[in-house]
């Protein structure tokens, strides 16, 4: 499930996520569900057709990013795996950065983060004007509703109704005898 909210230059997608990675965090091996929160640049292109036409929507490159991930075998509610991502290097996340009040409490961290678009964006090291003049207080605005939708779609994952393995996913986290291990790789999810 994917939602998104755009403001004027910047915009939050958020959705569930399920991942296993065969080269893993050293003590964070096996599977992690979540949601992955996002900070990105919005673009609006021309229409492509009537003032009545449907509106192209561009959600671009990545700003920032908030991992609310916890380990698939270990306790749900845990936040074992919760981390964000101050910068990228393109497309790339920087390290994960785990921070003891984001683990502690996660909505409330999130929400807080979100209040200060500014503060996202020096510390993304991206200009002020990456974003329009009102996105801060729209994003401000919106920072509770982004929480509420955050928090609902934690429940479904907890729930086992979202962040979910894929049904076509290899039976085994394990690489095939003689394949390349660096090759598998199940992911799931907008994000």
């Amino acid at each position: 499930m994917l939602y998104a909210f755009g403001f004027e230059k910047v915009g939050i997608v958020l959705g569930d996520i399920y991942f296993v990675d065969p080269n893993p965090y050293k003590g964070q091996e096996g599977a992690e569900h979540g949601v992955r929160v996002e900070l990105r640049v919005f673009g609006r292109p021309p229409l492509n057709g009537s003032i009545y036409s449907a509106q192209p929507i561009e959600v671009e490159r990545p700003i920032w990013r908030a991992d609310l991930l916890e380990s698939v075998a270990g306790q749900p509610g845990s936040c074992d795996r919760t981390h964000y991502h101050p910068t990228f290097s393109g497309w790339d996340p920087t390290a994960r950065r785990f921070v003891r009040d984001l683990s502690k409490d996660p909505l409330g961290w999130l929400g807080t983060r979100l209040a200060d678009l500014e503060g996202i964006l020096a510390e993304a090291g991206f200009p002020a004007d990456t974003a329009a003049p009102g996105d801060a207080a729209e994003l401000r605005g919106a920072a509770p509703e982004i929480v509420e939708v955050t928090g609902r779609l934690l429940e479904r994952i907890r729930d086992g109704k979202a962040g979910t393995r894929p049904a076509d996913a290899p039976a085994s986290d394990e690489a095939p005898p003689g394949s390349d291990t660096k090759q598998i790789l199940v992911r799931s999810g907008w994000l």
